[in-house]
């Protein structure tokens, strides 16, 4: 019955077993996202040890283990990977290789324009450039607050004494509204458009501001720069322009 008994080698190898385990089931109830590597290189070490030892029973439940390990490590280490994951966004920011309009100065304006165009409510907006508009400023009235939705929407509501004239926006301040601006004498121009329009062709051939308009009666989307008028945009090429000029 000698046969019957383990050897040393056997002991071993299923002490070895034994313990791999119970190291995947700790593993498993484990958070951070180190425990994949220590995990993976525990397997690793184990394999060619029991390969070099020949411990057959190690060997042979590490090759099953080895043949599907992504399968299981994917299992195991969910959180773990999750977490991994989420550390690579936040501590390198890959957010910033599908950078967007710059969207925590520009999301409340590209959202204002879009609700004022949908309700067909007018309004003259100026994001300023190199060239200030400080001259114009003074004829309006005077605001410096952050750029926010509830504030444009507040200014272009035809109820407030505001919504004439023009908002002027520097970096991420709206600087002043009821601006009153210069109108373009462009006769091909002064054929097709209103006020509005006019004046926004009219501050674009002065300066090098971009300029962007909703039309009260139709709610289309337009935007002028260098005295040239684009009509009929839609919000995500407006967002797009936005960009091309702040960037």
């Amino acid at each position: 019955m000698s046969f019957l008994l383990p050897s040393v080698a056997d002991i071993i190898d299923i002490i070895l077993v034994a313990f791999l385990l119970y190291s995947l089931i700790i593993l498993s109830k484990r958070t951070g996202s180190y425990q994949i590597l220590l995990g993976l290189g525990l397997v690793l070490i184990l394999y060619f040890t029991a390969s070099i030892l020949n411990l057959r029973m190690m060997t042979s439940f590490l090759r099953v283990l080895k043949d599907y390990w992504v399968i299981v490590f994917v299992i195991l280490f969910q959180p773990e990977i999750r977490s991994l994951f989420s550390r690579i966004v936040r501590d390198h920011d890959l957010r910033l290789l599908f950078k967007d309009t710059q969207k925590s100065v520009y999301t409340p304006l590209l959202n204002a324009v879009s609700i004022m165009s949908y309700r067909k409510i007018g309004a003259l907006i100026l994001i300023e450039n190199q060239r200030k508009l400080n001259e114009f400023i003074e004829s309006g009235e005077v605001i410096d607050a952050q750029i926010s939705l509830k504030l444009l929407l507040t200014i272009f509501n035809q109820k407030t004494i505001l919504h004439d004239g023009a908002v002027v926006i520097r970096d991420d301040r709206i600087l002043a509204a009821k601006v009153v601006l210069p109108l373009s004498d462009n006769i091909e121009y002064t054929r097709k458009f209103g006020t509005r329009h006019l004046a926004a062709v009219g501050i674009s051939e002065k300066t090098d501001c971009f300029a962007i308009v909703v039309s009260e009666e139709s709610g289309r989307i337009s935007v002028a720069k260098n005295g040239v008028i684009i009509t009929d945009i839609t919000i995500d090429e407006l967002a797009q322009r936005i960009k091309d000029e702040t960037s």
